[in-house]
């Protein structure tokens, strides 16, 4: 007898959630936003390559060319994109690359976790510091926090950090990245705050970006007293607390680099880094970036 069903079993009605999640992402690709797939987990949905290696192996930034380098795989290609996405069939959402051109984004993530009230934070910084929060887009989580989309300029590193400049703020700077509007995870959907999914990142308010940024390089080539300074650098990463920890490792790496003992150091600075609480595949990292992100045109 003929059947009157109008989806056949095996046609499903309606797409999947990694089909929807591409769909998300090349429509942010097209604005200049980089994207990799994510997992409900909203961490990266490749696994990485590189597993198995003992963590004093080089860390590969997609070097060895094959996905799965978190991050390091964003693009904006729509046939790079799609591979991704192809080798993620699980994907329900996507990340956007902070820090890399056009947009140079930074993430301001507003928590609501712990009774914090990070939008009043913020606010408080603002009096403060004397800037104002431009109008730009926003993305609401499902636990009712905000990620304010702000653009950085192309000379300045912002790293990330939770937590260390308010309680219940986090940012998203080089490195990191955001979850994009429309990504579905195990918690809810990520979406665009009404009014504001057409604008542009806004350039973040010189007071803040100072605020975000670590402190001035200096100029002054390390003659006379390396081991010094040397120390100086390992124990400013020592005498960190949770929070800024990653923060902490990746200044002093950079002036570590900065100063032409970057190599020299690592070990050490590694190595404070995993007696404050990072592991060792998270201190390498951090070092890995800051030697990359000092390392001139």
């Amino acid at each position: 007898m003929a059947t009157t069903d109008r989806h056949p079993p095996h046609s499903p009605p309606h797409p999947s959630l990694a089909t929807l999640a591409l769909a998300h992402a090349l429509s942010a690709a097209e604005r200049g936003l980089a994207v990799i797939p994510l997992a409900r987990t909203k961490l990266p949905a490749l696994p990485s390559p590189h597993r198995g290696d003992p963590p004093t192996a080089p860390r590969c930034h997609g070097e060895c060319g094959l996905p799965g380098h978190g991050v390091y795989d964003a693009s904006t290609d729509p046939r790079r994109i799609r591979a991704l996405f192809a080798a993620a069939p699980r994907a329900t959402g996507y990340g956007i690359a902070c820090g890399l051109a056009p947009h140079h984004l930074i993430g301001v993530d507003l928590d609501t976790k712990s009774g914090t009230d990070a939008s009043a934070a913020l606010r408080e910084l603002a009096l403060r510091h004397l800037f104002t929060i431009p109008d730009t887009v926003v993305v609401a989580t499902p636990s009712g926090g905000r990620h304010l989309w702000l653009s950085g300029p192309p000379d300045a590193v912002v790293p990330n950090s939770a937590s260390r400049l308010a309680p219940g703020i986090d940012i998203r700077g080089a490195g990191g990245y955001l979850v994009g509007p429309g990504s579905r995870t195990e918690h809810g959907v990520y979406s665009t705050v009404p009014g504001t999914g057409h604008l542009p990142p806004a350039p973040c308010p010189p007071a803040l970006l100072r605020l975000l940024t670590p402190p001035p390089r200096t100029h002054h080539p390390m003659t006379g007293r390396p081991g010094q300074h040397g120390l100086g650098l390992v124990q400013f990463v020592l005498s960190a607390h949770e929070g800024q920890r990653n923060t902490r490792l990746f200044w002093a790496a950079c002036r570590a680099y900065e100063n032409g003992v970057g190599d020299t150091l690592a070990d050490a600075l590694a190595d404070a880094a995993v007696r404050t609480g990072l592991t060792e595949r998270e201190a390498r990292s951090t070092i890995a970036s800051a030697a990359r992100l000092t390392a001139g045109p």
